[in-house]
């Protein structure tokens, strides 16, 4: 199955990857923040053509076409074009993200970082990998020396669950807090050891489904922000090196 899903996110990452620098339409979804463009809906086309025609009894939760329910065990989890306002505005930040579940247990996922043609792979019980070599989380146990990732909500002009409030704690604390605009790619980075945590308020499936196996099968702990295990409808997301993980949910419990 994850030979399938890196053929897949292979292929629909060729199309963003042409699509890149060109001239298309944008659509906004309810902000003139949150945005779509015919490049997602491109990939997303590709990805559920090929589930439909090599699956076709499985059921799909994808980002922008929703869920489409068959009576099955599994479940794809896809979004098709992770970071569209960095894709809309010429930064060549972001990934396709591809995860299959099975009895509501992620059992394989796959993030394809696009214009670095790298691609984060894992499966349950089998480690994480980068481009088939395996990867693991770094080993940094203070905020001095540790790089933080994080992300904004689209209506961050309302400070949902405090937001600014919460990465202003941590941009004190730690060596540097970056924000790359793709949270499947930030759950990346943590399981191949460049970050030693990645948190956001206001996730959806497709943004964290793929990562946050690949984050656990590289060593790491993902949790909600009351240190819980995730389920399909968490929204406040924790991925850390595990060496952080009880410091980033205290402060993250205090502001």
């Amino acid at each position: 199955m994850i030979n399938k899903i890196i053929e897949i996110s292979k292929e629909a990452g060729s199309v963003i990857r042409e699509g890149f620098g060109t001239h298309f339409e944008v659509e906004f979804k309810g902000s003139s923040s949150n945005l779509v463009t015919e490049i997602d809906k491109k990939s997303e086309k590709l990805i559920l053509d090929y589930i439909g025609k090599e699956f076709p009894s499985h059921s799909v939760l994808s980002e922008e076409s929703g869920k489409r329910t068959r009576d099955s065990e599994y479940v794809w989890i896809v979004d098709p074009l992770d970071g569209t306002t960095n894709f809309a505005h010429g930064l060549p930040i972001f990934s396709v993200s591809i995860a299959l579940q099975k009895n509501g247990e992620t059992c394989c996922g796959a993030v394809y970082d696009v214009m670095r043609d790298v691609i984060y792979t894992a499966e349950i019980n089998s480690g994480a990998f980068m481009d088939g070599k395996k990867i693991r989380v770094n080993s940094i146990d203070n905020f001095e020396e540790s790089v933080l990732v994080t992300g904004f909500p689209y209506d961050i002009q309302n400070n949902p669950f405090n937001a600014v409030e919460k990465f202003e704690a941590f941009l004190l604390r730690a060596r540097a807090v970056r924000r790359l605009g793709s949270a499947a790619l930030d759950f990346c980075y943590v399981a191949s050891g460049v970050f030693s945590g990645f948190w956001e308020v206001k996730l959806s499936p497709w943004d964290f489904a793929a990562g946050d196996l690949i984050v656990r099968e590289a060593g790491g702990i993902v949790t909600d922000l009351e240190g819980k295990n995730l389920s399909i409808n968490s929204s406040q997301i924790l991925a850390t090196n595990g060496l952080l993980h009880q410091k980033m949910l205290d402060i993250l419990r205090e502001n």
